[in-house]
């Protein structure tokens, strides 16, 4: 089966050029440093004993920045990798300023490029994050000796039906993996079938979140401080038009309403302006630094990695991904930072989650346009209790810990 896996990478990779011309052109690759997805680096490595994180993308990279922090502390860190396969998770990462660590893009999963990795970085420790598998890197961090840890691992049914399919190949992927620790009970299931021997359950890292400067929040506050405002974070394509029908169906009876808009991809601002001036409404963008009229409804935020400033100055906040078949977006983020969460009938991604917002009544679905302003126009003056934040918080302090001690083990 490796060697199919194998023969399929080799025949993408033929088509390769056509492929890295496409996305750099829609602005999905970096002209300067793709090359890095095929073991190609401006720099070499001097440290022996790297550790490395993987994640996918923003979400996954904003995960693991709290620990990485924590491990930039310590005496027997010398070097800390992050590789991502996304422009908008480097672009996220380039915010932060690490003293001992870099990020690069992660290498197409080909046997070769796996290995040239490998031995040009020499990890001493691979974590990846969530439901990053990939076959030939984990097959050669085994032959290396490496540990391989499965860091807030998420197997959704889909995915683990998926594996299910080529049974032997998935046992061969997966006992590979030195220590996995799953999100949720559901994924402690299916990694057990798989064949991962050793598996904790910690809890989800996304409870934990970091505290961070309420200045330009309170420069934010002022900006809104004659309108009403709620927030629409993390929407998929046709999200934004419903979030739309809502704006207009409040503003009949709130004329000074603004509504927030954070897309999932910021690379389809334009059509989601398109879209909301078909039904009649004004968007301004977050990058362009307009001022805010009379005549605004929708404030667009077009920026990666700013959602919390607009988390904390809104009462409530919808979390895309959920009216859509997507399985919805974590909510953990705004509901520390004080948001009640709406959310949409799909929500398999986070459901244990969800399930904790609900039992502290601090979340409500919603499946139409007239049941989502009803609740908006009720919780948009919203307070949360002290209590309940800091009963979020604690939880993600403990689960923050305990996924920090497991990982230390291997340094």
């Amino acid at each position: 089966m490796y060697f199919i896996y194998e023969f399929l990478a080799i025949v993408l990779l033929i088509f390769s050029p056509i492929i890295f011309l496409f996305r750099i052109i829609s602005g999905k690759e970096d002209p300067k440093r793709f090359i890095e997805k095929f073991g190609i680096y401006s720099e070499k490595s001097t440290y022996k004993k790297t550790l490395w994180f993987h994640g996918a993308s923003v979400g996954e990279i904003l995960s693991i920045i709290p620990i990485v922090k924590e491990l930039e502390k310590s005496s027997k860190v010398k070097k800390i990798l992050i590789t991502s396969s996304t422009t908008s998770s480097a672009e996220v990462f380039s915010k932060y300023k690490f003293k001992k660590t870099i990020h690069k893009y992660y290498p197409i999963d080909i046997n070769y490029f796996s290995k040239k990795f490998i031995k040009h970085w020499k990890p001493k420790l691979a974590i990846f994050v969530e439901s990053e598998i990939w076959p030939n890197m984990f097959r050669n961090l085994y032959f290396n000796q490496i540990p391989i840890v499965l860091l807030n691992a998420r197997i959704t049914k889909k995915s683990f039906y998926n594996w299910k399919k080529f049974s032997s190949f998935s046992k061969n992927i997966f006992n590979k993996i030195s220590l996995a620790l799953p999100q949720n009970f559901e994924t402690f299931k299916y990694l057990k079938i798989l064949g991962v021997k050793n598996i904790k359950i910690v809890g989800n890292l996304k409870y934990f979140g970091e505290k961070k400067s309420q200045k330009l929040n309170l420069a934010l506050k002022n900006k809104f401080k004659n309108r009403e405002i709620w927030c629409a974070a993390s929407t998929h394509k046709n999200e934004e038009m419903f979030i739309g029908k809502v704006h207009k169906k409040m503003k009949l009876s709130k004329k000074n309403l603004l509504t927030i808009i954070i897309p999932r991809h910021i690379n389809r601002s334009s059509s989601i302006i398109d879209e909301l001036n078909n039904i009649g409404l004004k968007t301004v963008t977050h990058s362009s630094s307009k001022k805010i009229t009379n005549n605004t409804d929708i404030y667009l935020v077009d920026t990666y990695g700013e959602a919390s400033k607009f988390y904390k100055i809104c009462n409530v906040s919808f979390l895309g991904g959920s009216l859509i078949s997507h399985g919805g977006q974590n909510p953990l983020e705004p509901a520390r930072l004080g948001n009640y969460i709406l959310h949409g009938p799909n929500i398999s991604n986070f459901r244990e989650v969800y399930k904790v917002l609900g039992n502290l009544k601090i979340s409500s679905k919603v499946d139409s346009v007239f049941e989502m302003q009803k609740i908006v126009k009720k919780k948009i003056s919203y307070k949360q209790s002290k209590f309940l934040s800091q009963k979020l918080n604690l939880i993600g302090k403990k689960i923050f810990l305990k996924n920090l001690s497991e990982i230390k083990k291997y340094i």
